[in-house]
């Protein structure tokens, strides 16, 4: 996105999220409370447990004496359950026998995967496919540089056309590639539908963005700005502090989370977000879906630009950098942003 980072300020603050997490088992995916689908994403890790180093990791659900053990301090599993409430009890053994348990309760209902979606809605589908992307280094990353190349592949791919994303970096630049779908300035109800594929080379990826900006009947853009946040392990969204002619541009941090370290490699994550926006401009986040897990956002900021843009709405897919340099290598399938 083209917006600018006051990266001394926000470097400094987020650094501080990345050191190595507490003693136990910690759970970043579901969280309490959560409303799920079956089969759900656990994502847990255990740096340490009672002092030792952790031999291995499992789980088991509710009253069940069946465990099933990952020899690993980490998990990424899928779940299996009947609909209701559940608890997930996720487990971790020391070297030396120790053991210790963090559960999480879990509501799994039998609903269809992700937000609802009303009949009236108009869809467009196979973004990732159109050809009219582009690609240029995000200045608000900072003081590094980035290059990229995106095109369409047959693998991997659940749809047979894949768009690949290979960013190359330095000093924690960032590179927007965008496309343009519609021009459509009287709907204020969205949901964003894409399928994401990571590499092993995303180690040195620090945020991952997915954005929408639409011109409004007023003229001024609004701008949904939306992120998996590596540093804060967050999802994150965008807000004007501003006003449209003097706009103060800003990632907040939500409650939420969104760790790209725990997301399994080489494989698709589904990613679903829905919002919602104003005539003047007030957007609100809703809720976010990743793998069939539902988190709650329910925010609402001013996020209107006057940019003088023509009519049009397009989306961003922004790979920000990590580190000195690199070339994460990210994939987007089945990209479908519907609208009423």
């Amino acid at each position: 996105m083209n917006i600018r980072r006051n990266l001394p300020l926000t470097f400094s603050l987020l650094v501080a999220s990345v050191l190595p997490a507490a003693a136990g088992v910690v759970i970043s995916s579901p969280s309490s409370g959560n409303q799920v689908q079956s089969p759900f994403t656990l994502s847990a890790i255990a740096a340490n447990c009672s002092s030792q180093n952790v031999s291995a990791m499992g789980y088991s659900l509710d009253n069940s004496s069946s465990t099933t053990i990952i020899y690993n301090s980490s998990m990424n599993a899928q779940i299996s359950s009947g609909t209701g409430s559940h608890t997930v009890h996720v487990k971790a053994w020391g070297a030396k026998g120790a053991v210790c348990v963090t559960d999480v309760a879990v509501n799994v209902t039998g609903a269809a995967d992700g937000p609802a979606i009303p009949s009236n809605a108009t869809s467009v589908g196979s973004i990732q496919t159109l050809g009219n992307w582009k690609a240029v280094f995000d200045s608000g990353t900072g003081s590094g540089s980035a290059t990229g190349y995106t095109g369409l592949t047959g693998s991997p791919s659940k749809s047979g056309q894949a768009r690949v994303f290979s960013t190359t970096f330095k000093n924690y630049g960032g590179e927007l590639y965008s496309a343009s779908f519609g021009d459509d300035v009287n709907a204020t109800n969205f949901i964003y539908d894409g399928w994401v594929y990571l590499t092993s080379s995303t180690s040195t990826m620090a945020n991952l963005e997915m954005d929408m900006n639409q011109v409004m009947p007023n003229g001024q853009t609004v701008i949904f700005g939306f992120q998996c946040d590596g540093y804060s392990g967050t999802w994150d969204y965008t807000m004007n502090k501003g006003s449209a002619q003097k706009p103060v541009d800003s990632w907040v941090n939500t409650k939420a989370s969104c760790n790209l370290k725990n997301w399994s490699k080489n494989a698709w994550h589904h990613i679903q977000v829905s919002y919602s926006r104003t005539d003047s401009g007030y957007v609100t986040y809703k809720s976010v879906w990743l793998d069939g897990v539902q988190q709650q956002i329910n925010a609402t900021v001013y996020s209107a630009f006057a940019l003088g843009w023509a009519p049009t709405i397009l989306t961003n897919f922004q790979v920000d950098g990590l580190g000195s340099g690199g070339t994460p290598v990210v994939y987007l399938d089945d990209l479908t942003i519907y609208r009423w």
